[in-house]
């Protein structure tokens, strides 16, 4: 086992990798930027060592300055959490140059799944059902457009190398498509140093199904179930939740097949996540991989209670799974609200500042990752993120009902947050009865907006 692990990220998920080294009796070496100087995970790691500037450019993503840290406080592995360096083929690399464990899968892998077009092929030739589209990157508007005569408008054009909604155009037919290419391609290339676009016939009102992968180094692969993931805006995920209501035993045994089948022919090892689109009729197409531990996992630790980011670290050092696909049972229903420093009146713009008075909910079935307090200075550098609230319940009703009363307990000032807006989204009808898709909230936004008090 591991002596001491270095955490190369900030935020909640420090605070819940940290948790988890403990639990493991592992040390822990906290990284910070100037910013971040009095944050939780700062405080309460065995080790903490200042690694830039407060913008991400000059910290969290500081890879020199990280693996320094990692060398000088003598680490035997890395965990990147997720977002900065989690899906950094080149920093993995570099860990194993230092002779430092990365904690996640291999090189190789990361830099396949990481390009969607080769990701896609790969996972065609595994049998797992993809999106009908272009089979790799595309290299001319004039190429695209004789590509999407044969796919079939409408097309959404995705860049090669990136994800989060990058680089992301859906075009509806050959002028709109002229238009969009350069500007898709500008966006790629800014947000990922690379402007290769790829292809991809538009699913109308798809649900966003992921499955959670299990896999160790020694050729076992399980899933851990389906979240649902539809609840997005601008591509971003809000809500989450496990199990889906629109998934049925069948269809969950399916699409868990595939994603296991899938991960084995990309030689996966580690926790992943397979990401599917899901239509109407329950057919389900393969997306994308996310080489990481995902933001939502929470929700899937509740309905299984398989510690996912403990199974990360024990794989990682080496050790066989300790459960098989029979061994996993999954029970209740859970949701998760991300609580984001964002103005829902104002366009949802960033909110940073002083958090005044910060009281998280509590009871049974609530759970709260955060690491937000009362005087925490919450920067502008970062992804907007504060909280995590996660409610369970017996079944989806009483975890809808369980993280109602969380919302209306859990207390933030000085900031402006998104807590009024989740409140309205839990007490919207055709929520409550499932009925979601990737476009709900572009479709009923203006009504949750406006049942949003000001305040």
């Amino acid at each position: 086992m591991f002596r001491r692990i270095l955490i190369a990220n900030r935020g909640e998920i420090a605070l819940r990798i940290l948790r988890s080294c403990r639990e493991l009796g592992i040390e822990t070496v906290a990284i910070y930027s100037e910013a971040d100087r009095d944050s939780l995970h700062v405080r309460l790691a065995d080790q903490a060592v200042c690694v830039g500037p407060g913008p991400s450019a000059q910290s969290y993503l500081n890879i020199p300055n990280i693996l320094s840290a990692a060398v000088l406080t003598e680490v035997d592995a890395i965990h990147p959490g997720y977002g900065y360096l989690a899906e950094q083929a080149h920093f993995a690399d570099m860990c194993a140059t230092h002779g430092i464990k990365f904690i996640g899968p291999s090189v190789e892998t990361i830099e396949r799944m990481g390009d969607k077009a080769v990701a896609k092929k790969m996972m065609q030739e595994a049998g797992v059902p993809v999106v009908p589209g272009s089979d790799q990157a595309v290299d001319s508007v004039e190429e695209a457009l004789a590509l999407a005569d044969d796919i079939g408008y409408p097309i959404m054009l995705k860049a090669a190398a990136g994800g989060g909604g990058k680089g992301m155009r859906l075009v509806a037919d050959r002028d709109e498509l002229r238009r969009a290419w350069p500007v898709a391609r500008g966006e790629a290339q800014a947000a990922f140093g690379d402007d290769r676009l790829y292809m991809e016939r538009y699913i109308e009102s798809p649900r966003h199904i992921e499955i959670q992968i299990l896999a160790d180094e020694h050729g076992n692969v399980i899933h851990l179930g389906e979240r649902e993931c539809s609840i997005q805006r601008r591509h971003q995920k809000l809500i989450e939740e496990a199990p889906s209501p629109f998934i049925d035993a069948a269809l969950r045994r399916r699409m868990g097949e595939a994603a296991v089948r899938g991960a084995k022919a990309v030689g996966y090892y580690n926790a992943g996540t397979m990401e599917f689109l899901v239509d109407s009729s329950g057919n389900f197409y393969f997306m994308e991989m996310n080489t990481r531990i995902q933001v939502e996992h929470p929700v899937t630790e509740l309905v299984t209670g398989v510690d996912i980011v403990k199974e990360q670290i024990l794989i990682a050092a080496g050790e066989p799974l300790r459960y098989s696909q029979g061994d996993i049972r999954w029970q209740g229903h859970a949701i998760e609200c991300r609580i984001n420093a964002e103005d829902p009146q104002n366009d949802f713009r960033p909110s940073p500042g002083t958090i005044t008075f910060y009281h998280p909910p509590g009871g049974l079935g609530i759970r709260v990752d955060s690491a937000a307090y009362t005087g925490l200075q919450v920067p502008p550098y970062y992804d907007s993120l504060i909280a995590k609230v996660i409610a369970y319940g017996a079944d989806r009703d009483e975890a809808i009902r369980r993280m109602q009363g969380a919302l209306d307990e859990l207390t933030i000032e000085g900031i402006k947050t998104n807590i009024d807006f989740h409140r309205a989204v839990m007490a919207n009808e055709r929520f409550r009865r499932g009925e979601v898709a990737t476009d709900f909230l572009a479709k009923y936004m203006q009504e949750l907006v406006v049942a949003t008090p000001e305040g």
